[in-house]
């Protein structure tokens, strides 16, 4: 059930988000991680940046709506769970004010009776740039109500 929802032979792209400043500013007061180079340009520059960067994790939270994005629909009668990350990496700095979007590519699945687990290849790119910012092997639950 779960292996024909998801299986693809071409990665799925999300929409672009921006990264505003408004929403590192919201992400540093929800997580109080107020470290300067995220919000003060000249402090971002003087670390070496282009100006302030938005935070790694924001970045990597950001894969919950991008997901959204390119994964079909569940059927009524199904739930899914983040599980976790077997890797995470940031490759590159997204510099505030960037737009990024997310690539999905299902690289596994373990489907048992009425459930299935997911890895996930993922990465997270900036505009106009060929690095990718954030990479990660994502594991997800997938289950049915009634199972």
């Amino acid at each position: 059930m779960f292996a024909e929802l998801f299986a693809s032979p071409e990665p799925k792209l999300s929409r672009w988000y921006e990264m505003s400043e408004d929403r590192v500013r919201a992400f540093a007061d929800v997580t109080e991680d107020w470290q300067a180079i995220h919000l003060d340009p000249d402090v971002g520059r003087a670390a070496g940046f282009d100006g302030a960067v938005v935070h790694g994790y924001l970045a990597l939270s950001m894969l919950s709506a991008m997901s959204y994005d390119v994964l079909p629909d569940l059927p009524a009668d199904c739930v899914s769970v983040n599980y976790g990350f077997d890797r995470v990496r940031f490759i590159a700095p997204v510099p505030v004010g960037a737009r990024i979007q997310g690539r999905f590519q299902m690289s596994e699945i373990e489907e048992n009776e009425g459930s299935a687990r997911v890895r996930w290849d993922v990465s997270i790119t900036c505009e106009g740039s060929e690095k990718p910012s954030v990479v990660a092997d994502w594991l997800t639950y997938f289950k049915r109500k009634d199972v």
